[in-house]
């Protein structure tokens, strides 16, 4: 029996065994691939940072725990982005599952920086109706929430909140997204309001949103884990995005790997079953 024999005969218990070491090894040993950010999320991080000191952002996290791997990471790179240049944060969801994610994303980056509830950032909480929330916070923001944060705390108190009306009195919104919520955001928070938004996403939705970036609705896609780990990389935070980069790559070339041995392995057989 040769080589591509006894390879085509493997336990595929050794082939997971492989796979497996092949994912660890990068998060084990802080493994990461150079990569060169790529344009839109160049675009949008200058976008962020050509805002005033003080801006006030709105973050719509629109995701649940299923899509936390590529959006989570997202989050927390832009939350550092935003809060070492002082940017007060307005946390909201139109997912109600996405408010706790959220809040724990900001929470921990709001340690990081000293930066205190209610005076550097709110957690809004979430309003069911997509389209007539988006349409409300154009006219008036605190009234669509009730004027209280998601625990009944008046947001009047707040000195976060103070000269925030509409979106005319926000920098930018950033929407988290892992439905169709960015389009909305695109037809009703921008095509009616005018307000400036960055959109990341999932990897599966990003291709529905590069519409609107080219109609000029919005300024910049994040697509994925990629987008997560560049932005990681720009704010010079290494995390879980880089390094599940770094075991995303390793994966694909083993899957190739395995592909192209098999190939040969099958090609070498047949060759052998004719002669």
């Amino acid at each position: 029996m040769n080589i591509f024999e006894s390879m085509s005969k493997i336990d595929r218990r050794i082939i997971y065994l492989i796979l497996f070491i092949v994912a660890t090894v990068p998060f084990l040993f802080k493994v990461e691939i150079p990569m060169k950010p790529t344009s839109d999320v160049v675009e949008a991080y200058d976008f962020i940072n050509s805002l005033p000191e003080g801006s006030a952002v709105i973050i719509s996290a629109d995701y649940d725990a299923s899509s936390m791997p590529e959006l989570q990471p997202m989050l927390v790179a832009i939350l550092r982005q935003l809060f070492s240049r002082n940017m007060r944060v307005l946390v909201m969801s139109h997912w109600a599952l996405g408010v706790p994610l959220a809040q724990k994303a900001v929470e921990e980056v709001a340690s990081e920086y000293g930066k205190k509830y209610g005076v550097d950032y709110v957690v809004l909480g979430y309003r069911p109706g997509l389209q007539a929330v988006m349409i409300s916070m154009g006219k008036d923001i605190p009234k669509t929430f009730d004027n209280v944060d998601y625990k009944n705390r008046p947001l009047k108190d707040m000195p976060v909140m103070h000269g925030i009306k509409n979106y005319d009195d926000i920098g930018v919104i950033i929407g988290f997204e892992a439905g169709s919520v960015g389009d909305m955001w695109a037809q009703f928070a921008n095509a009616r309001y005018g307000a400036r938004i960055i959109l990341g996403s999932t990897a599966v939705v990003a291709p529905d949103l590069y519409p609107y970036k080219q109609a000029g609705q919005i300024i910049a896609v994040l697509g994925g884990l990629r987008a997560a780990a560049d932005y990681e990389n720009l704010v010079h935070h290494k995390g879980t995005a880089t390094y599940g980069m770094t075991t995303q790559a390793f994966v694909h070339f083993l899957i190739i790997a395995f592909i192209i041995l098999g190939n040969i392995g099958y090609i070498a057989t047949q060759r052998k079953r004719r002669s």
